[in-house]
């Protein structure tokens, strides 16, 4: 990847803020149709935004976070987290604040959030670079060494509005891998069963010339983190979600279909991949979460899933949010958001069973929030499917 050295972000905290610094608001929609709000564009504030992640707090607060770059490249890089919060549901947002931005060469992207449902702590997990991106960095867990991508996060005990920082590099990075980078969007944590409580953060691994997915786990709220076996080759970024089973599912960005593979024991090893010719994907980054994360097993609920990703083998284009009544064996319902240009996309479950969709729009232009609620998207029982509980 190319580097280019530019003024220091932390020393130019103007860059990183919205110009006005007041908050936006969402225009009317009929019909509950979500339509687009930009809390980032390019040009304003930074000369690039691109990687959304999307949460909402325990106490209700929606907190959208992406990186500010100085061109579109990956790390290495002089790029910084960036956040904006709402407290009303994505109706209107706060002004811009800097989680992450040091001075160059440093640079942190590809955030991705988690909240701990029982301690209420906001994590938001990101790469960190010196010399070397992802494909570039050296092996080794060095935490000091220029030319490791580290791994590191941020959290927040007061709702998201003072961070603090801490490295895990030595924790979960095997010494053998190569580079390894938070998938950006939404962890998840478990909410029923022998691991209820488990915080799991999804991580990309290059390793011996092939990508993975791999799942980066805490049981003690964060203190610690560990990471399970290696799933693929073929990885790259993914998501996990609960099913009302009590596996976890694990869905990876691939062309031209995204990969599926499941786990029975919380995320420490896997399933082989197997393609999954129900999701087209031109790989790209999408979406994968619980319609009712608290509904009991024997809710039908309990079995609902959203999806959101860009809907074509070829292109970043067609940006569709689906449903899967069934665990994923089938997803009847589909509604389109954007039939043009769109790429990565993040979904949250939002206050009032309302649901909050954060995405890439118009060729990387704007870092864009969406919300819907049955109304646009429908039901599984206006599907008129049936539970089910197995693949």
């Amino acid at each position: 990847m190319q580097r280019r050295r530019t003024p220091a972000l932390a020393a130019t905290a103007a860059l990183l803020a919205i110009a006005a610094g007041a908050a936006v608001a969402a225009p009317a929609a009929g019909a509950d149709e979500p339509a687009p709000l930009d809390i980032a564009s390019q040009g304003i504030g930074s000369p690039y935004y691109r990687i959304p992640a999307l949460t909402t707090s325990v106490r209700g607060t929606l907190l959208a976070a992406y990186d500010a770059r100085p061109t579109l490249a990956d790390l290495p890089g002089n790029i910084g987290v960036v956040l904006r919060r709402s407290t009303d549901g994505g109706a209107t947002w706060r002004a811009q604040q800097v989680i992450r931005a040091e001075a160059a060469p440093k640079g942190f992207g590809d955030p991705s959030l988690l909240v701990d449902r029982v301690t209420g702590r906001i994590f938001v997990f990101y790469a960190a670079s010196v010399n070397q991106g992802f494909f570039g960095s050296a092996t080794g867990v060095d935490e000091s060494d220029p030319d490791v991508l580290q791994t590191d996060y941020s959290y927040s005990d007061d709702d998201g509005l003072t961070w603090r920082h801490r490295r895990i590099t030595g924790q979960i990075k095997n010494p053998a891998w190569g580079g390894m980078f938070a998938a950006s969007g939404e962890g998840v944590q478990l909410r029923a069963g022998a691991y209820a409580g488990r915080l799991i953060q999804q991580y990309t691994v290059f390793h011996r010339g092939g990508t993975y997915a791999v799942s980066a786990y805490s049981d003690d709220h964060g203190v610690t983190w560990r990471t399970g076996a290696l799933v693929g080759p073929g990885g790259n970024e993914n998501k996990t979600v609960e099913l009302n089973d009590g596996r976890i599912m694990l869905n990876s960005r691939a062309a031209p279909y995204r990969k599926v593979a499941y786990s029975s024991d919380g995320g420490v090893t896997y399933t082989p991949f197997v393609e999954d010719a129900r999701l087209p994907d031109p790989a790209n980054n999408g979406s994968l979460i619980r319609y009712a994360p608290d509904a009991a097993a024997p809710d039908p609920r309990s079995s609902w899933l959203l999806f959101s990703n860009t809907e074509s083998t070829s292109a970043r284009v067609n940006l569709t949010v689906k449903m899967s009544c069934d665990n994923g064996r089938t997803w009847p319902v589909r509604r389109v958001v954007e039939p043009g240009s769109a790429a990565y996309s993040t979904l949250t479950r939002l206050p009032g069973g309302r649901f909050g969709l954060l995405w890439e729009r118009d060729g990387y232009r704007h870092i864009t929030f969406s919300s819907f609620g049955p109304a646009w998207l429908g039901t599984c029982a206006d599907a008129g499917a049936a539970p089910a509980t197995g693949t």
